[in-house]
C-alpha cells in the first residue's frame, strides 16, 4: 500500500478555480495546508479570488480546450514544483438551457464538449504520468446529477456530464493498481452564479425533483470533495459520489 501523504506535503491543480464550486474546494484545500494552483480562464477574476489565500498558492490563466496548451502550462509547473498529488476537474459551462435536443445549435454542444469533457480529459491526461510514476494521486472529475438522469432542456450538458462519468470508470479500472484513485462528483443544484445566470424555470425544474426540495450548499460539496482527494479514501475509485439530496439513489 503506498503511504499515505500529509496534507502539507501535497500540491493541487483545481481547474475553475475562479468562482464557484472550482473556487470554494480550493480554498478548502488551501486552508488544510495544500500547495493549490488555480487555473481558470478568467485572469482578473483569478487574481481578485487569489487574494484570500495562503502565499503558496499559485495562479495559472489556462484555457482547458487547448490541449497542447494545457500540456505545456502543467508540464511547466511539473518541472518547478514536482509531480501533483490532487487534481480537481471544475471547469464548466452549461451552454444553452431551456432548448429542446432537436432545437439546440450544434455548435454549442460542441463549446460544451470542449470545457466540461474535453478539458477534464486533457490535465487528467497530462498529470496522470507523474501521479503513476510516484504510486499516489486523487483525481476528482466534477459531474453533475444531469449525467446520470438527464435534465430535459439541457441536453449538451447532461451528455457531456455523462462522458465525464464514464471517463471516470474507465480511468478508475484503469488506474486501480496504481496508487491513484479516480472518482467523480455529482451534484444536483448547488447554488453558484452559474445556476443564477440559468433561466429561472430551468432551476425551478431541477430543484423539484430533488426529495429535500432545497439546493446544496458549497460547505457542502466542499466538505465531500476533501474527502474524496484524501489519502484516507484509498480503497474507492471509478465511482460516481452522489450528493442530490436524495435524487439519485444509485
Amino acid at each position: 500500500m503506498t503511504p499515505k501523504k500529509n496534507w502539507n506535503q501535497q500540491q493541487a491543480i483545481v481547474t475553475g478555480g475562479a468562482s464557484g464550486i472550482g473556487l470554494a474546494i480550493a480554498q478548502k484545500l488551501d486552508q488544510l495546508g495544500v500547495k493549490v494552483v488555480l487555473c481558470d480562464l478568467h485572469q482578473n477574476v483569478l487574481e481578485q479570488s487569489a487574494r484570500g489565500f495562503a502565499d503558496r498558492a499559485e495562479i495559472l490563466r489556462l484555457d482547458v480546450t487547448d490541449a497542447k496548451g494545457v500540456e505545456a502550462a502543467i508540464q511547466d509547473l511539473t518541472a518547478r514544483f514536482g509531480p501533483f498529488d490532487i487534481l480537481v476537474n471544475s471547469a464548466g459551462i452549461t451552454g444553452s438551457t431551456n432548448v429542446k435536443s432537436h432545437e439546440v445549435d450544434p455548435a454549442d454542444v460542441e463549446r460544451v464538449f470542449r470545457v466540461n469533457f474535453f478539458g477534464s480529459f486533457h490535465t487528467a491526461r497530462t498529470v496522470l504520468p507523474g501521479m503513476i510514476k510516484q504510486g499516489y494521486g486523487r483525481i476528482l472529475h466534477i459531474a453533475s446529477i444531469a449525467g446520470k438522469e438527464g435534465n430535459a432542456g439541457m441536453m449538451a450538458y447532461s451528455a457531456s456530464k455523462a462522458a465525464v462519468i464514464g471517463m471516470t470508470k474507465t480511468q478508475g479500472k484503469e488506474l486501480a493498481e496504481t496508487g491513484v484513485t479516480v472518482n467523480a462528483l455529482a451534484p444536483a443544484v448547488i447554488r453558484t452564479r452559474m445556476v443564477e445566470r440559468m433561466p429561472p424555470e430551468q432551476v425551478s425544474y431541477m430543484t423539484e425533483k430533488i426529495p429535500m426540495k432545497r439546493c446544496g450548499t458549497l460547505e457542502e460539496i466542499v466538505d465531500l470533495a476533501a474527502f474524496i482527494v484524501s489519502p484516507e479514501c484509498g480503497f474507492t475509485t471509478g465511482f460516481t459520489f452522489d450528493l442530490s439530496g436524495g435524487r439519485a439513489t444509485y
